[in-house]
């Protein structure tokens, strides 16, 4: 599949900028560059056949409030004002979504000084919480329990791919490129710009390259010749389906770890009816491993040998012991429900795709937390954009075109 819009070779160049990756950020990337700078000739080069294949197209469909994030950090910052942007930007286009708000559930003592912190954490990033007693709890979800509960009214939920569809029209009728089956496979830094090479054999030179590759950003910086000084070390989220829906009305979430950049087992009733349960998160066998049995020996060699992420299984094999058992057993898997949902049962429950999230983690084992862009000589690099990035793609694409624009 291949858009195209206006294109013009000048001074050498195919374009101005390249733009690697046609998932959600790289199009909103696309799509700011056209529209704050007009007559910049910008190419997106995608290497699957269609658009939205990954991280963009397999997640759960939730418009994130950003009531988890730091105070300050960009993940807050953005996720805040992109909420509020998507909502807009589906209304506008007639893309299905809904504001649903969500509940976020304490289910034992222990985590109720959590969740007190997350009023607060909301308070201070400008989302309104509305606290909750068992009672009320069932008043918005008669079939959750839990010991105390806050309502979020900003969250809700839409269709990325179909998000990621309509920025890649608006882009492309503002002159920009967008070509899939293109992967990159080369990339020439010159005192004048980069080029790149295609696995098609397709070149093409231009004065400024961005890299929002998503599960294999780390290997096109490195392509580049820049050390991202990080790794991605891909994680399945597994998810099932609720066989009856009317369990569930809206949003529901356990308490999260404030360990982990993952926000538990949690329910989500989707824009078509359907209710997602899920993720667990277990270390995958391939930057685009969505089952057990998808193995790619070269990409887990690549992880295995990377020292953050042995750190991480030192530090954290118990909370990864317990998403393995839930990966491998579904009855598991259906007790970790029941404590937000008593009535889920292991029949209650039916396996549907399963999505990758793109963990940059660090040489020491940290998980990166905030969404880390990085620049170099006529290089942008975004190095860590998983969930929610697809809600904030709207200003991080903005934030992106900012930075490229400067090296213009």
């Amino acid at each position: 599949m291949t858009r195209t819009g206006r294109r013009r070779v000048v001074s050498g160049f195919d374009c101005d900028v390249l733009v690697i990756g046609g998932g959600i950020v790289g199009l909103s990337t696309a799509r700011a560059l056209t529209r704050s700078a007009p007559g910049t000739r910008v190419v997106v080069l995608e290497k699957e056949a269609a658009l939205a294949r990954h991280q963009t197209g397999r997640n759960s469909g939730v418009i994130h409030s950003g009531i988890y994030y730091r105070p300050g950090s960009l993940k807050a910052r953005y996720a805040v004002e992109g909420a509020a942007e998507m909502v807009k930007f589906c209304a506008e286009h007639g893309l299905p979504h809904q504001v649903t708000g969500k509940l976020i559930v304490a289910t034992r003592r222990d985590e109720l000084p959590r969740l007190h912190a997350l009023v607060q954490r909301g308070r201070e990033n400008g989302i309104p919480v509305r606290e909750l007693g068992p009672a009320q709890i069932s008043e918005y979800e008669p079939e959750v329990r839990g010991l105390a509960a806050i309502q979020v009214g900003t969250t809700g939920v839409c269709d990325y791919g179909a998000v990621a569809e309509q920025l890649a029209v608006q882009a492309g009728a503002a002159g920009a490129e967008v070509r899939c089956g293109e992967e990159v496979v080369v990339v020439d830094r010159r005192p004048w710009g980069v080029a790149v090479r295609t696995a098609s054999g397709t070149v093409l030179r231009a004065r400024a390259l961005v890299n929002c590759a998503g599960l294999q950003c780390d290997r096109v910086a490195r392509l580049t010749g820049d050390d991202p000084e990080m790794r991605i070390v891909p994680f399945r989220g597994e998810y099932y389906e609720l066989t009856d829906p009317s369990l569930i009305r809206g949003l529901v979430y356990p308490v999260p770890d404030p360990a982990f950049p993952f926000l538990g087992v949690h329910l989500t009733r989707g824009i078509d009816g359907g209710v997602h349960v899920g993720p667990n998160a277990v270390p995958a066998l391939a930057r685009e491993g969505y089952d057990w049995g998808v193995v790619r020996p070269a990409e887990l060699a690549a992880t295995l040998s990377w020292p953050g992420s042995w750190r991480i299984a030192r530090r954290h094999w118990r909370y990864g012991a317990g998403e393995l058992r839930r990966s491998l057993s579904k009855e598991a898997f259906a007790q970790e429900v029941r404590r937000l949902v008593p009535a889920v049962t292991e029949d209650a429950l039916r396996r549907t795709d399963a999505g990758v999230r793109a963990q940059a983690v660090l040489r020491d084992g940290t998980l990166v937390d905030d969404f880390l862009i990085r620049e170099t000589r006529q290089v942008v690099h975004v190095l860590n954009a998983p969930s929610p990035a697809a809600t904030a793609s709207l200003p991080i694409g903005r934030e992106v075109a900012r930075r490229v624009r400067a090296m213009l």
